[in-house]
C-alpha cells in the first residue's frame, strides 16, 4: 500500500526552480532511499513534504491526504517525523527528557520510552546523560529513537551518516535498520554501500528530477550508473 506520494512536484525557492516535476513514492511497510550528489534538491523533496517549502504545483499525499497547503504542524500531526542533518536535539536535556519531550501524550510516555530502549539499548545505559555530551553515533541514534517515540507513521532521514566516523555509520546503519522494523523511512544518504544496505527500493535525483529508479535488490555500491549520478 502507498503511503506517501509525490506527484508532479514543483518547488522554487525566489525564482530559483528546484524540483521540477519529481515524482516519488514510499509504501507502508519499507525503506525508500533519495539518492544523488549534493545541490540536487534531495533536502528541497523532504522540506517540500514537511511543507516548510511549500510546492509551487503538483501533489503531495499521505494516507491519501493531500498535504499541500497545510501548515507544517498539520504534517507533523499526520505522523509524519523529520530527522535532519543538524539532529537537532536539546543538548544541555539529559537522554530521558529529550525523549519524553519529542512523545505527544503524557500517556505514552512509558510505552515510548520502552520502544526506544529496546531498540537502542546504549540510549538507556545513557539516560540520565546530556545529550550534548553523547558520541555522534549516540546523537544520532538519539535522534532516530526521537522520532520512533512520537508515534509517526513515516519517517524523512536526512544524511545520518554525515561527518561520522565509518565504525559510527556502521552503527547507524544498525540503528536505522532497528528503526525501519517500527516505521517505514524516506532515506537520503550520500554513502551508497549504508543506503543500499538498508534501502528496499531507490529512486537517483539530478538537476531537480528523479532521473533513475528501482529496487535495491542486486545493486551493489560498486555500480557504475549509480556511482556516475553520485560522483562530485
Amino acid at each position: 500500500m502507498t503511503l506517501l506520494e509525490l506527484e508532479g512536484v514543483h518547488t522554487y525557492y525566489g525564482e530559483s526552480h528546484i524540483l521540477q516535476g519529481v515524482d516519488l513514492e514510499v509504501g507502508d511497510d519499507e525503506v525508500v532511499a533519495l539518492l544523488g550528489r549534493n545541490g540536487v534538491g534531495k533536502t528541497t523533496t523532504l522540506r517540500s513534504i514537511l511543507q516548510l517549502t511549500p510546492p509551487a504545483e503538483g501533489s503531495i499525499r499521505f494516507k491519501g491526504e493531500e498535504l499541500v497547503g497545510k501548515d507544517t504542524y498539520e504534517v507533523a500531526e499526520a505522523g509524519i517525523g523529520w530527522i535532519p542533518e543538524e539532529r537537532r536535539m536539546f543538548n544541555r536535556l539529559s537522554v530521558e527528557e529529550n525523549l519524553r519531550a519529542a512523545v505527544p501524550t503524557a500517556a505514552g510516555v512509558a510505552e515510548g520510552l520502552e520502544l526506544a530502549y529496546d531498540t537502542f539499548p546504549i540510549l538507556e545505559e545513557r539516560a540520565g546523560q546530556r545529550a550534548g555530551d553523547l558520541s555522534g553515533g549516540q546523537q544520532q541514534m538519539l535522534a532516530i529513537a526521537r522520532g520512533l517515540v512520537g508515534q509517526n507513521e513515516l519517517l524523512l532521514v536526512d544524511e545520518p551518516s554525515e561527518g561520522l566516523a565509518p565504525k559510527i555509520v556502521t552503527d547507524v546503519g544498525e540503528a536505522l535498520l532497528s528503526a525501519s522494523a517500527s516505521v517505514p523511512i524516506l532515506l537520503i544518504e550520500q554513502k551508497l554501500g549504508l543506503a543500499l544496505d538498508l534501502a528496499d527500493r531507490y529512486y537517483v535525483m539530478d538537476h531537480g528530477e528523479i532521473i533513475d529508479r528501482g529496487e535495491t535488490a542486486g545493486v551493489t555500491a560498486d555500480d557504475e550508473q549509480l556511482r556516475r549520478y553520485l560522483s562530485a
